[in-house]
């Protein structure tokens, strides 16, 4: 953090700099105005870049792979695991309903069933069981 603010502490240093030279130049009519306004324009652009790049494009962490095995290993049905695929989404049991085209009672009967299998306690327990298990 301490990192970022001291970059655009300096890139706001270099780009006053930047204006005060051209006003000194363009008072003492060493260089044209088109010119002046030219390497402002090339400045933010260069820094737009650079945030760009900073910003935007941070490395995304290598997918993990599924391990099929262990959900045969654990006998989670396909159904089961689209709803802890949707319970790791943070839906609730009416909006996993909607979403799978169930009641909330099957819902929550394939989340009690869950919980079993992995051996938790609670849907967050179960989610951070199945991360651990590269299942989800």
């Amino acid at each position: 953090m301490k990192k970022t603010i001291l970059v655009f502490g300096l890139l706001i240093l270099a780009i006053l700099l930047l204006f005060q030279l051209s006003k000194y130049t363009l008072t003492t009519g060493d260089v044209s105005t088109e010119i002046v306004v030219s390497v402002i324009a090339l400045t933010f652009f260069i820094i737009g870049i650079y945030i760009n790049k900073k910003s935007l494009h941070k490395k995304t962490p290598d997918s993990v792979e599924i391990d099929k095995n262990k959900i045969k290993e654990l006998e989670i049905t396909a159904r089961e695991y689209e709803v802890l695929q949707h319970i790791s989404a943070g839906l609730s049991n009416k909006e996993i309903g909607d979403t799978l085209f169930l009641s909330e009672s099957t819902i929550k009967t394939h989340v009690s069933n869950l919980l079993v299998k992995l051996n938790a306690k609670r849907r967050t327990q179960a989610v951070q069981i199945a991360k651990s298990l590269n299942i989800i």
